[in-house]
């Protein structure tokens, strides 16, 4: 009888620990599972971690036109929707939210809004890029471009020292999120045609037309 209690009391014991083991492994996976919630949020909830829009309506000019904290990050194609935006802000800022504010894009628009009445020719305002090397290279050189004079895909090439590159130019100058302050309006054929742009053809006629009347 003696050992009969002790075996039970030895087996009571044991059924105890294991339940705490249980309780304190359930515990810590809560933990766990609070704090990885806690750090979604932050991320969620970084000031940086958001991607500003408004639209630019100017005469017969309309453009989704957007901003990180940064600086701007995107201009949309003439008369394209907010989906154009949105599609590409998933696939380049997947972490940031996109919400609409009006005054965060006020000094961008602005700028926009003056080279589209052949007022401004250099554009001020801190830009963000995202892109691969080879694509910052070629967005540099169409920034190096001067107002009102066009080069070729051939051209570029040779800018960035790699003149076998003129396809792969095309393809990045494709990938501009910046179109206008990144000119790429302003790379035509060799042979002086205008050719693919996200914008469209007549998109890239009008300001090609917009920077030749304007030019003295």
């Amino acid at each position: 009888m003696k050992w009969r209690g002790i075996g039970r009391q030895y087996f009571e014991t044991v059924l105890m620990l294991q339940q705490r083991m249980i309780t304190s492994s359930d515990d810590e996976a809560m933990k766990n599972a609070f704090r990885k919630k806690e750090r979604s949020f932050k991320v969620r909830n970084k000031p940086g971690r958001r991607i500003y829009w408004s639209i630019l309506a100017n005469a017969d000019w309309k453009l989704h036109v957007a901003a990180t904290d940064e600086g701007l990050c995107f201009v949309g194609a003439h008369h394209q929707p907010l989906d154009e935006l949105t599609k590409w802000a998933n696939r380049q800022y997947p972490s940031h939210r996109v919400i609409r504010n009006d005054e965060k894009l006020s000094p961008y628009i602005a700028e926009l809004t003056e080279y589209l009445r052949g007022t401004l020719r250099q554009f001020t305002v801190p830009v963000v890029l995202r892109g691969t090397p080879f694509q910052q290279a070629v967005w540099q050189a169409l920034r190096d471009i001067p107002y009102g004079h066009t080069l070729s895909y051939s051209d570029i090439a040779g800018k960035i020292r790699n003149p076998a590159s003129a396809r792969a130019v095309g393809n990045a100058i494709g990938a501009n999120p910046l179109l206008i302050v990144v000119p790429c309006h302003r790379v035509i054929g060799k042979n002086g045609a205008p050719t693919g742009y996200r914008g469209g053809i007549d998109m890239k006629m009008k300001l090609l037309r917009l920077e030749r009347d304007g030019m003295p």
